[in-house]
């Protein structure tokens, strides 16, 4: 009896000392959180339906990388919104290949926290049926908080991960078309109300579609319409008639083509949608029309989904 009570104290000390040591261990190798974009938007339950697509379409892992990435994260709210305007009940139901570049049309590269922002254009990591290798653009508009291509709002900005920064928005940013990103630029008000002037002319909803596409729109200003209505003496778009203003607009399209800023070369001639031609000039790079006036293209390789936008300090005139 005496060696059993030993040998039940030996065993106490073993299972004791062992159970101190696995403390001890445990003590020495805390769980670490998960810091990075992914694991912040998983611990995050306005996020949920966020990290659901970024696993479904492969990119959980993505944002869990060295980075750094900025994310522009719709919440669950605005992924909602958004289903109801697809055919698609639940996220997992949107084609994985169209719901890859939807969040990454949310996705810039580099650390960018609110205060880096300015009004213009950034790059995103998403790429539409335009082109290739030029991935798509994003207008941020500063004039009343922060706004992306027209549709989202930063909600909660600056939210800092080990490898970026989340923004929390209200919306979730279709990939762009032309009509979009003219829609979403105040620069660009007179020319959204040019195209959709005379509906049955069906203009606005070509560059907002595929059909002739990739477009290369050559885009003027608000000044620049300005300035036309001056030199043609036209009081407003009302005042020109159906068949001119059309004319004009086809004039600053060329279909087929996404052509990039550094396609074009010193006297390349293009003929554009109305049938006419318009030569590029370089030093600086503009366009000369047929009346030989000149356009100063003023920004460049603004890259959509269907096409890419060039700024013109001044409109195109052609021959009627």
């Amino acid at each position: 009896m005496k060696n059993l009570s030993i040998i039940k104290k030996v065993l106490f000390l073993i299972f004791f000392t062992s159970l101190i040591t696995s403390c001890n261990n445990d003590d020495d190798n805390p769980a670490v959180a998960d810091t990075t974009i992914t694991g912040i938007a998983s611990q995050n339950k306005d996020f949920s339906i966020l990290v659901e697509a970024l696993t479904k379409a492969d990119l959980a892992l993505t944002l869990k990388g060295a980075g750094p990435f900025t994310v522009f994260a719709p919440t669950n709210a605005a992924f909602t919104a958004f289903l109801k305007t697809t055919p698609y009940a639940t996220i997992n139901e949107v084609p994985t290949d169209v719901l890859k570049q939807i969040l990454l049309n949310h996705v810039v590269s580099g650390n960018v926290k609110s205060t880096d922002l300015t009004t213009g254009y950034i790059k995103t990591l998403a790429k539409g049926g335009a082109s290739a290798t030029n991935t798509l653009s994003m207008f941020v508009d500063l004039s009343s908080g922060v706004k992306l291509n027209g549709v989202a709002k930063v909600i909660t900005p600056n939210i800092i991960a080990s490898n970026g920064v989340i923004h929390s928005v209200d919306a979730v940013i279709g990939l762009p078309t032309i009509v979009d990103h003219a829609k979403a630029n105040p620069n660009f008000t007179t020319l959204v109300a040019a195209l959709t002037y005379n509906p049955a002319s069906g203009f606005a909803a070509t560059l907002s579609g595929t059909a002739n596409s990739p477009f290369t729109v050559f885009a003027p200003t608000n000044a620049a319409f300005g300035a036309f209505l001056t030199e043609t003496g036209y009081t407003g778009l009302a005042d020109i008639p159906a068949a001119v203003l059309e004319k004009t607009l086809k004039y600053h399209v060329v279909t087929g083509a996404n052509v990039q800023a550094a396609q074009l070369t010193n006297d390349q001639v293009i003929t554009t949608f109305s049938g006419q031609n318009v030569t590029v000039k370089f030093t600086p790079t503009r366009l000369l029309d047929v009346s030989n006036r000149n356009s100063n293209i003023v920004a460049t390789d603004v890259q959509c989904s269907n096409g890419i936008i060039h700024v013109l300090d001044k409109v195109l005139l052609p021959t009627f």
